[in-house]
């Protein structure tokens, strides 16, 4: 939604949904992107209510720029907690009890990881698409007090969120919690930023830092130690 700003973004995105589709009832696309995708939909059982709202979501890019609160938890959905959900079918690979346990927490997860970007993106999405997502916040007018009740929002998403990773099946525990970490990271930068400092720089985790995310990450996951 944010390229081809010289060609029919609308009708684009209805054409890939179309696609999308296709591929799926067709089981074959020639778009190897939708190829892989229909295949992983049709072995992990990915439901189509998802799917929908995933792209309805993307669609709303086209035609909101502020979002007030029904508006902004529907983005949320669409744009990251289902992500989170898909994921989560094929960590489950079919157990279907443990991914209804596990559901609310995915969807903690993905919200989480949303919102962050939406701070640390905040200047771009402001200067060049005159986009601001959260609910009852004036860019220009963008304070301490905005910043910190949106920090308490994410951490509470967090706290939920960590205690399904912990549940998650071992095959798929490391990856999601090495990612965890890594926005736990990106989240604890913002925080000791002003309101100020977000609105003006793309706050970022240092590459050194990432690399001691991955190798402290994996001894924790390899001890049993999350």
């Amino acid at each position: 939604m944010d390229t081809f700003h010289d060609y029919p973004k609308a009708s684009l995105l209805e054409k890939f949904r179309q696609d999308t589709y296709a591929a799926i009832e067709e089981k074959i696309s020639l778009n190897p992107v939708l190829q892989s995708f229909q295949e992983v939909v049709w072995k992990y059982d990915i439901n189509r209510e998802l799917i929908d709202a995933f792209l309805d979501s993307m669609e709303m890019d086209l035609y909101f720029n502020r979002y007030q609160d029904s508006l902004y938890q529907q983005y949320i959905y669409g744009s990251a907690e289902v992500v989170g959900l898909m994921c989560l079918k094929v960590f489950c690979e079919g157990d279907a009890e443990r991914y209804e346990s596990l559901k609310a927490s995915a969807r903690s997860l993905g919200s989480a990881f949303q919102k962050i970007n939406f701070l640390r993106d905040m200047k771009s999405d402001f200067a060049e698409r005159g986009r601001v997502y959260f609910p009852g916040v004036d860019f220009n007018n963008f304070t301490n007090e905005d910043k910190v009740r949106i920090e308490k929002d994410i951490k509470a998403d967090f706290d939920h969120a960590y205690e399904g990773i912990i549940r998650l099946p071992e095959g798929a525990r490391f990856g999601v919690y090495l990612a965890y970490m890594y926005y736990i990271n990106l989240f604890k930068k913002i925080k000791h930023a002003t309101a100020a400092r977000v609105k003006q720089e793309r706050i970022r985790v240092k590459d050194s830092r990432k690399m001691y995310l991955l190798f402290s990450s994996a001894v924790k996951n390899r001890l049993n130690l999350l």
